[in-house]
């Protein structure tokens, strides 16, 4: 062995730096991505990984720079482009992201992800029928990924069309029985519906596995309420409310089903109405 050691090989390292994303290790893969550019500065994946490992740790003005080399190197890279989109709307700048998704769509007309960016994108500027064509779009080129028909969903339930809303997590649920993002969406709707028995049954089963989750420990409260099942209520509302105190109490308060216990002692107590 010589006196300096061997130099790394980059295909080694990348292997090892990709190993520690998979194990959720962002911070050691980027030393080792660090390493594989320092011997080839214009490898496109270290480039790549590493930005998405910035993007990880929230250091995104570093991330832009890495994918800003990376465009440099290859203008039309759907991937960097959308990810440097990404990394935008971290900082608040959602003008600048939602021209790197076009970007990433005019690159590659079929790249799903960029698509269903923008459509968030626009559902937060309140531009909802906009965010359902986009959305539907990353639908029609990956069908098998549910975040985009998820997303659509949720679009559709802000919009009160609550039954269109309903049969699209029935259909997710259908095709993924395990994805519980649908599920909870799938009983909110029904709750929204009047369906309250049904919905509990929904939060029932996802309580089975997620006890201690806090949005669907209100839904089934908001449910129970509904159903003037108010001791059961309250002490749901109760426990939701010790986990996240400033969030649950806002939400009890403007909650139209729990107007009728306005008046009750216990709930002005557990909400501070």
């Amino acid at each position: 062995m010589g006196l300096f050691g061997k130099k790394e090989d980059p295909d080694d390292l990348m292997y090892d730096a990709m190993g520690m994303l998979d194990r959720n290790q962002p911070k050691a893969a980027i030393s080792l991505f660090n390493k594989v550019l320092k011997q080839e500065p214009r490898n496109t994946e270290a480039l790549l990984q590493k930005g998405l490992a910035l993007n990880l740790i929230k250091k995104y003005q570093d991330a832009i720079t890495c994918f800003d080399k990376l465009i440099e190197i290859d203008p039309k890279d759907a991937q960097a482009l959308n990810n440097r989109g990404i990394s935008m709307a971290e900082t608040g700048n959602i003008q600048g992201a939602a021209e790197y998704y076009d970007k990433a769509i005019e690159a590659d007309s079929k790249y799903a992800s960029a698509y269903f960016n923008k459509g968030v994108l626009l559902d937060k500027l309140q531009e909802h029928e906009e965010a359902l064509t986009v959305l539907e779009k990353a639908i029609t080129i990956d069908p098998k990924k549910p975040n985009a028909q998820i997303y659509k969903g949720i679009v559709l339930g802000k919009l009160k069309r609550n039954e269109e809303a309903l049969n699209c997590f029935s259909s997710v649920c259908k095709k993924y029985p395990n994805n519980q993002d649908a599920l909870f969406q799938k009983g909110v709707q029904l709750a929204e519906l009047g369906e309250h028995r049904k919905a509990l049954d929904v939060f029932d089963d996802i309580l089975k596995k997620f006890k201690d989750n806090v949005n669907v420990t209100y839904a089934k409260s908001r449910s129970l309420a509904a159903l003037e099942r108010y001791p059961e209520s309250l002490e749901l509302l109760k426990q939701a409310v010790s986990k996240s105190p400033k969030v649950i109490r806002a939400w009890a308060k403007e909650e139209p089903i729990f107007t009728k216990l306005h008046s009750d002692e216990q709930f002005r107590r557990v909400v501070k109405l």
